[in-house]
């Protein structure tokens, strides 16, 4: 028998690690290969199309349905596939990174679904990407356990009937994975994670009654679902499985995405399993495209844009009613909230807000939601069982009386909120806070009792850039400028290394991570994405 032709792709700038020859087969690098010699000009091209828009956004500061895709959204005949048993009941899903522990916690949390993270959630060193991809095979083959070295607590799965349904999320396409490269050029990370898991699971999944479903993220326009669909059409046929097996929910987390919200399902309409509402990206999305569109664009802070403000209404209703229109799922947001083990009245304040918004998120149509946190599945599950009962989803709610017209969406000036001073510290306190951890290794962190993410970070550094380059007046009476921003920076940095003690603050990265935030929220150069320069940052 011959040996198995060596991989086109080349593995660089990498340490070995642990069994990590279980996943970089020749077989799983050959389809990754294929994957991208197919598919990475039609992305490249579809990165070159977000900034000619980007660039008309800067324009016109506005936006509005496509007119060249009206007939698909006249046309009330077309629906998505039906969605597969194992993703007909999504009243709660938990989010969260693929390492070991939280694989095992995640399956056994009780909640319908997790949606296994490389994006957001994970910053991707290598480590994590390949061991990533070994803990899923792990779990599929129920040959997964951890044993926390810290406290000596051990974690197995439970009984295959109590676990969820993973959905996983690849990286977005504006990310490369540098340590695999096919002609000395960088595979697109989102390639890499989704081919390495189909490849590997697509069989497995299909065996244990589920099948290779996705989320799909920072998705900016209905041609990018397309490019996704005919991927899907290709790696189905790739490895013999029936077409329409791949299920894809959408993230709907851009301001653009918001407008093409129809045709994202129509292009996926084999494999469409739903839309999803991602609140800080979306957030983040708005100030990036309309930056430079006056003080009517100008977002208060992050915590005072509630689920509640008109815009964001807009947003969400429609995407209801465009999901039960066509036969979709609706997931609502992220509650976000990490139990204090040691704060009771913070819990209780906290758990009450969160009520609140799964009841909001149910009440609306919803047919499901997030959670960030195992102690928050059974109070999201209460919201929906409260209007669901034994139904799996309400999709024959279908909310024809929202009516959503193009500038509703952008109404940002509707929010009778301004930027604080107090906004601006916790922009720049949560930013370091976060980048200093990314920069280790870790993408989902706890912090001020919340569970951030990259998002997270966008929202702060993009807030920061936009109150400096609007020229914002404080309640303080103190102006936005870069001064400010680093005198704050500054006080907060030196606040860590108080909190934290020298020794700590000498182990981190803090400085690093300060000087970064600082980078992306003062250049006048605004970055597509943090990640981007972050990434060149990140070691392993």
């Amino acid at each position: 028998m011959s040996a198995p032709a060596p991989s086109p792709l080349a593995i660089v700038e990498a340490e070995p690690l642990p069994r990590q020859e279980e996943v970089l087969t020749d077989a799983a690098l050959a389809f990754v290969a294929e994957l991208h010699r197919r598919f990475t000009p039609r992305r490249d091209e579809l990165l070159t199309r977000r900034a000619e828009r980007r660039a008309e956004i800067a324009r016109t500061s506005t936006l509005d349905f496509l007119p060249e895709t009206a007939q698909i959204r006249e046309d009330e005949t077309w629906k998505v596939a039906p969605a597969p048993a194992a993703l007909s009941d999504r009243r709660v899903e938990i989010t969260g990174p693929t390492d070991r522990k939280m694989t095992i916690n995640a399956l056994n949390s009780g909640a319908k679904v997790w949606l296994a993270d490389f994006e957001d959630a994970s910053a991707p060193t290598w480590e994590n990407v390949v061991l990533g991809q070994l803990n899923l095979i792990d779990a599929y083959e129920r040959r997964i356990d951890f044993t926390d070295p810290r406290t000596g607590k051990s974690y197995a799965l439970k009984s295959a009937d109590q676990l969820a349904t993973v959905v996983m999320r690849p990286r977005g396409w504006h990310l490369e994975e540098r340590h695999l490269r096919f002609d000395g050029r960088p595979v697109p990370g989102a390639l890499v994670d989704f081919g390495l898991y189909f490849f590997h699971n697509a069989k497995r999944l299909i065996d244990l009654g589920k099948g290779p479903y996705f989320y799909l993220p920072k998705t900016e326009s209905h041609l990018e679902a397309r490019l996704w669909n005919d991927i899907f059409v290709f790696a189905q046929d790739y490895v013999g499985i029936p077409q329409g097996t791949v299920r894809a929910t959408v993230l709907i987390e851009t301001i653009t995405a918001a407008y093409q919200m129809e045709e994202i399902l129509y292009e996926l309409r084999d494999h469409a399993a739903g839309l999803n509402a991602g609140r800080w990206d979306y957030l983040f999305s708005i100030v990036k495209n309309f930056r430079d569109g006056g003080a009517k664009f100008v977002l208060p802070d992050r915590n005072a844009v509630t689920m509640t403000a008109p815009f964001m209404r807009a947003y969400t209703e429609l995407l209801v009613r465009t999901c039960h229109k066509r036969g979709a799922h609706a997931i609502g947001g992220m509650a976000a909230f990490i139990p204090s083990r040691k704060d009771a009245e913070v819990n209780k304040v906290a758990f009450e807000k969160v009520k609140a918004d799964k009841d909001r998120e149910a009440g609306d149509g919803f047919d499901g939601s997030w959670v960030a946190h195992p102690d928050l599945v059974p109070i999201a599950m209460a919201s929906f069982d409260a209007v669901l009962g034994e139904k799996p989803n309400q999709k024959d709610r279908l909310r024809e009386d929202v009516s959503v017209a193009p500038g509703d969406l952008i109404a940002i000036d509707s929010l009778d909120a301004r930027p604080t001073y107090e906004g601006l510290r916790n922009a720049v306190q949560v930013g370091v806070r976060y980048i200093e951890a990314w920069l280790r290794g870790l993408g989902a962190v706890a912090i001020f009792n919340l569970m951030e993410d990259a998002a997270t970070a966008e929202i702060s550094r993009s807030q920061i850039w936009q109150w400096i380059n609007a020229g914002v007046v404080f309640e303080n009476g103190e102006t936005a400028t870069p001064e400010l921003a680093r005198k704050v920076a500054a006080e907060e940095l030196a606040a860590i290394r108080a909190e934290i003690g020298e020794e700590a603050f000498a182990a981190g990265k803090w400085q690093q991570a300060h000087d970064l935030l600082l980078h992306v929220s003062l250049d006048a150069d605004y970055a597509d994405f943090l990640t981007l320069p972050a990434y060149d940052q990140l070691v392993g």
